[in-house]
């Protein structure tokens, strides 16, 4: 899904998608396969609602500069 996504900004004067990876695997390197992947961020299950509205939160700042 997020290569199609990152495909679809090729070539697009549109802002780039965030994507949060929310994953129950928290396995050592999951965080670099995400990022690899195309994504932005990385959270591991159980995600505490404080930390989600951290990484939101960054996410929504960086989108309104």
């Amino acid at each position: 899904m997020t290569q199609a996504i990152r495909d679809s900004e090729k070539g697009s004067d549109k802002a780039r998608t965030p994507i949060i990876a929310i994953t129950a695997n928290a396995l050592s390197g999951e965080a670099d396969r995400c990022l690899e992947a195309g994504m932005d961020d990385y959270l591991s299950k159980p995600v505490k609602i404080e930390k989600l509205a951290q990484v939101l939160n960054n996410w929504a700042m960086q989108m309104a500069e």
